[in-house]
């Protein structure tokens, strides 16, 4: 038994380097109502359901606090279905700007491929994001073998496994110990224990790392160290199986995969 299909995320595993795409909106949002999260807090969620990270930070004690004092009440269903009208548009009008494949990615899925392995792929955008972003992302030279968004699943998305569920039937990946889950946040390691499959964090470009390229490539060689140590160690906690460093270290990880497999070993003993 080997490993038969690989399912990446999109924004900071595959395409835009940092997630900032959806960042820039969510401080947008916020700061119109006189509130200013910190980047922990807009990054805390990410990879959910957009709806539902922006409850998600609205339930957060401190932003929670700041929203009755601006506000007068405690926030409502109605108030998040409201922002996120807004974020809806906001985001749709930025999202070419932001589907730049991230170093490695491109070369990796070749050679997966030639390897055998099928890609697919989950996301935390809706159907109507997706459509500029996976546009994009396939003129810069990337394109999974499938991919769909919490839109089919009934708006089950992450942590919810049927986006992976639904990609190892499309593309007949066999059983769950035989797909590995890529990606760069809590959700996306929940997604994949949740669905029996490996998780694997991805540190350089992730919403984890919660870096710009350009902040990577500034930053004093030890402090870089501190900050990827961290990200690994959380990723570890939100239950990765494998943490990489970048996406040229994938094939590697799917090696030691392919032993354990040979060993009979199966995600969900780990």
């Amino acid at each position: 038994m080997k490993v038969q299909g690989i399912i990446m995320d999109w924004a900071g595993t595959t395409v835009d380097y940092g997630c900032m795409a959806p960042v820039h909106v969510f401080l947008d949002i916020f700061r119109s109502m006189g509130i200013e999260p910190t980047m922990e807090e807009v990054r805390a969620p990410m990879g959910l359901l957009k709806w539902d990270h922006l409850k998600a930070m609205l339930d957060m004690p401190r932003i929670g606090k700041l929203f009755e004092e601006r506000i007068g009440r405690p926030y409502t269903n109605d108030d998040v279905d409201k922002m996120h009208e807004e974020f809806e548009p906001k985001l749709l009008g930025i999202l070419h700007r932001f589907a730049e494949p991230i170093e490695h990615v491109v070369d990796v899925v070749h050679q997966l491929r030639r390897d055998g392995l099928k890609i697919g792929a989950t996301t935390g955008y809706n159907d109507a994001m997706m459509s500029i972003v996976a546009g994009k992302a396939k003129e810069n030279g990337y394109a999974p073998d499938y991919w769909l968004t919490p839109d089919s699943v009934k708006g089950k998305g992450r942590p919810f496994p049927y986006m992976i569920y639904s990609n190892m039937i499309r593309l007949d990946m066999g059983v769950p110990s035989q797909v590995i889950k890529v990606g760069d946040t809590a959700s996306d390691m929940q997604e994949a224990r949740n669905a029996g499959v490996w998780a694997v964090g991805i540190i350089k470009g992730s919403s984890m790392l919660g870096l710009t390229e350009e902040e990577v490539a500034a930053m004093e060689r030890n402090a870089l160290r501190e900050h990827i140590e961290a990200a690994k160690q959380r990723f570890v906690d939100c239950g990765a199986h494998y943490v990489i460093e970048k996406m040229s270290h994938l094939p590697d990880v799917i090696e030691l995969v392919n032993k354990r497999l040979g060993e009979g070993d199966n995600p969900c003993g780990n």
